[in-house]
């Protein structure tokens, strides 16, 4: 049997990783909480024309952590939003993610968090027990009031983090006197196919929009053996391209029809991604897939308060249990910067995220707070 698949409307991508086979109750409840998790951000995300690129787990990483030092409703809210158990199980369970997605081999797959606090200032006992143990994170601390010293020192460390990939995460007027913290993740991922494309195959052809719409695009073309199934809840094809690690892959999902995008999408939202590649086969497949790059930066804000998390940007919140201060903490701004570059032989992508944490209305009405998040990646082209 020989299936041919065009990617002419519509191209999801997630980079998946296969740990659905440790037997460890926390992990499990942290990939089954990012993976809900990952559905509201895009379906928010969704709601405004054009391509989506987003990492969904960092988003989740940096949220985790800072569910950490929350309390009360604010502490409700993050736990609901992040479909997580209870902050000790999320604790644990982001251990063994940080500890494996370090670990894996045949690519180079990097996560890393480092919280950047203001000078002679001091973490909660319990809190910075937890981010170091659990989360591994490293612990800096800077005069935000420097504001363009500080920003510098962010984005060094962050570009060390992705390979030079994501830069000027951080502006300096993010920073000023009073910012009191910051939470970063970054990573970074390259990988070869399992199958390479051969470069010699590829050549300019249309690449659909919709029915009627169309550009130019360099195609690459493969044929091999694949998993692939044609999914009838969702009206589309599903494909599995692997990585030279077996337990990476990016799934590519293709509608039936070419303008068959926003119908596509409103099924996605019931859709449990994890089980996305279940009852596939493989038979031999002919593959066109655009070679592309794309860069973003998505500022968070409003996506997260639609998904039920507008109290951490107001006076509301209750951020008592990060800091050692009567001070009231409150998220001013959340931000991403991603990259995705794939190719014959594979794919680059890297995105950060940082999470600036300023004063709360109670004491200053000029407070200042972003988050960037960054983590495996989700991309959705149209």
């Amino acid at each position: 049997m020989k299936c041919t698949i065009s990617v002419i409307s519509l191209l999801v991508l997630s980079l998946a990783l296969a740990m659905a086979s440790a037997k460890d109750a926390p992990l499990e409840a942290v990939l089954k909480g990012n993976a809900e998790f990952t559905k509201k951000l895009y379906h928010a995300l969704s709601k405004k024309k054009g391509n989506i690129f987003f990492s969904p787990i960092s988003v989740h990483a940096v949220l985790s952590m800072l569910h950490q030092g929350s309390k009360g409703e604010t502490q409700q809210a993050l736990g609901k939003v992040l479909a997580v158990p209870g902050l000790t199980e999320s604790a644990k369970g982001y251990e063994d993610v940080m500890k494996s997605l370090n670990s894996v081999k045949n690519v180079t797959l990097l996560i890393a968090n480092k919280i950047y606090i203001q000078n002679r200032y001091a973490f909660q006992d319990g809190f910075a027990s937890i981010i170091s143990k659990n989360f591994l994170s490293e612990v800096g601390a800077l005069d935000f009031g420097k504001s363009q010293d500080a920003a510098k020192a962010i984005n060094t460390w962050v570009e060390g983090k992705t390979n030079n990939r994501i830069k000027d995460l951080i502006k300096p007027e993010d920073l000023d006197k009073q910012t009191r913290l910051v939470l970063v993740n970054a990573i970074y991922f390259k990988g070869t196919w399992k199958t390479p494309f051969d470069e010699k195959l590829t050549r300019s052809e249309k690449f659909y929009l919709n029915d009627n719409d169309l550009i130019d695009v360099q195609m690459m073309h493969l044929t091999t053996h694949l998993f692939y199934k044609k999914d009838e809840n969702l009206d589309a094809k599903v494909l599995e391209l692997p990585y030279s690690n077996k337990d990476l892959s990016m799934i590519i999902i293709l509608p039936n029809k070419r303008n068959g995008i926003a119908e596509l999408e409103k099924k996605l939202d019931n859709v449990d991604l994890s089980t996305i590649t279940e009852n596939m086969h493989k038979p031999e497949v002919r593959v066109s897939l655009p070679k592309f790059k794309i860069e973003a930066t998505i500022d968070l804000n409003n996506p997260l308060t639609d998904m039920g998390l507008g109290a951490i940007f107001s006076d509301k919140a209750d951020l008592s249990g990060i800091i050692k201060s009567a001070e009231p903490l409150q998220v001013s701004k959340v931000i991403q910067k991603a990259f995705i570059e794939v190719t014959e032989g594979g794919t680059e992508a890297a995105a950060a995220t940082a999470a600036i944490f300023g004063l709360g209305m109670a004491l200053n009405a000029d407070q200042r707070m972003q988050t960037m998040l960054q983590t495996l990646f989700f991309l959705y082209l149209s």
